[in-house]
């Protein structure tokens, strides 16, 4: 299937890939790769490129279930506990996070991702336009965790963290870091990050001679875990996700349209 095309060659229509992620069927990513699977149907015929356009009113099916229209765009909390993979399926067979959530909740999409064993706060998002905005460096949103971890540090030491810091040819931008508490043979560190690389809080701590056996999120941009119990989801008010993106953006995402 090749899309919509008007005489003359011009094309209308949205790529379908975009169309899936908006109705929170998968990032567009992984919507790009279910295409690939030839799991996606539009108007009975396999679609086998994400390019194929499409428009208002025609049939669209993921595994034989019709992807309605866009629904309302949604953002929730949920307090991420140790030993979940945030991944739809994992190879390795360990539990996930969309396993562990409640059924009621419907498919949804994470907002970056947290490691098997890292606790907090993780965003959720039924529509793949805002997960991406959220996800972008550009907003500068800083990402809060507190980090317990084996071994000594001072605060001077992390201090020079302010100036960002290279580790085995990458390149950690600027990190806001302060020690609360010596605990035994362990140090409580609250640390500030806008980048969100891979691992990136464990990297910088083993760098500095730590191993971090514990490690919490406690913020996202201006979304806080607060008193989110372990486990718990909690929906963001569209008033309050809209105040903190901003009119434009709001608009861009369609937020608060019915």
């Amino acid at each position: 299937m090749n899309g919509q095309e008007k005489d003359g060659g011009a094309r209308e229509g949205e790529r379908i890939a975009k169309v899936l992620a908006r109705a929170g069927v998968a990032s567009r990513r992984e919507a790009e790769r279910l295409i690939e699977q030839r799991r996606v149907t539009v108007d009975g015929q396999t679609v086998t490129t994400p390019a194929t356009l499409v428009t208002e009113g025609q049939d669209i099916r993921f595994d034989g279930e019709r992807v309605g229209g866009r629904p309302p765009v949604r953002l929730w909390r949920y307090h991420k506990p140790d030993g979940l993979v945030t991944t739809h399926k994992d190879p390795q067979g360990r539990r996930t996070v969309f396993e562990a959530l409640p059924p009621a909740l419907g498919r949804v999409l994470s907002v970056g991702r947290l490691d098997l064993t890292t606790e907090g706060l993780l965003l959720l998002t039924n529509d793949g336009g805002l997960s991406r905005a959220l996800e972008l460096p550009s907003n500068g949103w800083r990402r809060r965790y507190r980090a317990r971890a084996y071994g000594q540090v001072t605060q001077n030491e992390l201090d020079r963290l302010s100036a960002g810091v290279e580790i085995d040819g990458v390149r950690y931008g600027p990190v806001a870091a302060k020690l609360d508490q010596i605990q035994g043979g362990n140090v409580w560190i609250t640390l500030s990050i806008t980048e969100g690389k891979n691992r990136e809080v464990r990297a910088i701590l083993r760098h500095l001679g730590l191993h971090v056996n514990r490690l919490i999120r406690t913020a996202y941009g201006p979304f806080q875990l607060g008193g989110l119990q372990t486990g718990a989801v909690e929906e963001v008010p569209t008033k309050q996700l809209k105040e903190q993106l901003g009119a434009k953006l709001s608009a861009e995402l369609g937020i608060g349209r019915k």
